[in-house]
């Protein structure tokens, strides 16, 4: 990778960063395999590191928060005995919080959908904001202890919580699409949330660009990650490029400024400046 101009890194990021997958980008840019999951890697972490040091004390006024799933090496089904049950193979979620005004990707985390993952994100939430704010999430329980541990009264929360007309049955596995939503109702957990904003709207598009930006969260193809500190490094690349490079098409600025974390619009190549 050190052999790489910053012209030839530009060029591989980008392709990255626009949903190419890593064996298109190597024919693409006639870079190998192992040097752009080097770059991949090294700039990930670079990403990941600007990103929590310039995230902090944000204007925020109303945050939704959601999960999005992916799997890592195989599906769970195709897991040997001695993988099962062991994090980065099968399922993973990444969870996200995002400002449904600025729509900065103010928080996120690689992990398993279960108290103890929701915890740790949410405490790191509530570490990036400078207000109290309305939070949003939907019906997870997890998120109960989560936010009440975080943000103890100084917060108003709601939880949008979807009716199915049929809601799916323990053992009984349906082919990616849920059952037709019905309905949602919005329950006030903490605080005085505004009934009006009660919404997961801008996660679940957020959700939505996430799975046409980034080639790992395809679904029916086997362009899934087949390591989990690649998948980190990935959504660390992406987040960077969607905040501070991206310009948000009803914004017309990019989600950094919105929130006045950036004063410009930064180029991929100052992106992959970043590398030390």
């Amino acid at each position: 990778m050190n052999k790489l101009t910053t012209q030839k890194r530009t060029q591989v990021v980008a392709a990255l960063v626009e949903g190419a997958s890593v064996n298109s980008v190597v024919r693409m840019t006639c870079v190998s395999k192992p040097t752009i999951l080097k770059l991949l890697a090294d700039l990930g972490t670079a990403c990941a590191k600007y990103q929590d040091e310039k995230l902090r004390n944000l204007p925020c006024k109303r945050v939704q928060a959601d999960e999005i799933w992916s799997f890592c090496f195989a599906k769970d089904k195709n897991l040997s005995e001695e993988m099962k049950g062991k994090f980065g193979f099968g399922s993973v979620w990444t969870w996200t919080a995002i400002c449904a005004d600025s729509k900065l990707m103010i928080s996120w985390l690689v992990g398993e959908r279960s108290v103890p993952y929701a915890v740790k994100f949410i405490d790191d939430l509530a570490t990036r904001l400078a207000h109290r704010v309305q939070l949003t999430t939907d019906g997870h329980k997890a998120y109960l202890r989560a936010v009440e541990g975080a943000f103890g009264a100084e917060v108003d929360y709601a939880m949008l919580e979807k009716i199915y007309a049929f809601p799916p049955q323990e053992g009984v596995t349906t082919r990616y699409s849920p059952a037709q939503c019905c309905g949602a109702k919005k329950n006030k957990i903490t605080g005085n949330p505004d009934e009006a904003h009660v919404s997961t709207g801008f996660a679940e598009r957020m959700n939505l660009q996430i799975r046409m930006d980034m080639r790992r969260f395809t679904r029916l193809t086997n362009a899934h990650s087949k390591k989990i500190e690649n998948h980190r490094h990935a959504l660390a690349l992406y987040f960077m490029y969607y905040n501070f490079a991206r310009i948000h098409s009803t914004l017309r600025v990019t989600p950094a400024m919105q929130a006045g974390v950036a004063t410009h619009v930064w180029s991929i190549e100052e992106i992959v400046k970043l590398l030390p």
